[in-house]
């Protein structure tokens, strides 16, 4: 058995990483926000669910020595993060029951292809048109306008 953590940008809808192990412990999760940080700055606000593999000493340090919020959705109130459950309800058609994965890798390198054609193929009509790729381009250069020094 494998398990996915994905994690979804609500601005942008793009999948900016699916980790794919068969355990995902919160130090791993950890590692995987850190390089996000580090690669696409730090989020506001992270927004998950209840599960018990959320509410990890390690991923709470986190947050809080960044000054990233943690949202909980409240129990049994899916909608309150409907794109995400929308996200991984497509994940599962699209991708994970089309195949077989033999190997944690062999998954990781199919649900990798899978992601990128995700957010680089299909236009989106939520939105208005452009894939998730482009439309976090669009917003990075607006941002850019806005704040030219930063």
């Amino acid at each position: 058995m494998i398990k996915a953590l994905t994690i979804v940008d609500d601005a942008t809808h793009e999948a900016v990483a699916i980790e794919v192990e068969r355990a995902i412990p919160d130090h791993r999760e950890t590692r995987v926000l850190e390089y996000l940080a580090q690669t696409r700055g730090l989020p506001q606000v992270i927004r998950t669910d209840n599960g018990k593999e959320f509410c990890g000493k390690a991923r709470v340090t986190w947050a809080h020595e960044r000054g990233v919020q943690l949202q909980l959705i409240q129990p049994g109130k899916p909608n309150q993060s409907a794109y995400i459950e929308s996200f991984n309800g497509c994940l599962r058609d699209e991708c994970l029951n089309e195949y077989w994965f033999p190997t944690p890798l062999h998954a990781r390198i199919e649900i990798e292809m899978w992601r990128r054609e995700y957010n680089e193929e299909p236009p989106k009509e939520l939105l208005g048109g452009p894939t998730p790729a482009a439309y976090a381009e669009q917003l990075a250069a607006k941002a850019a306008r806005i704040n030219p020094g930063l």
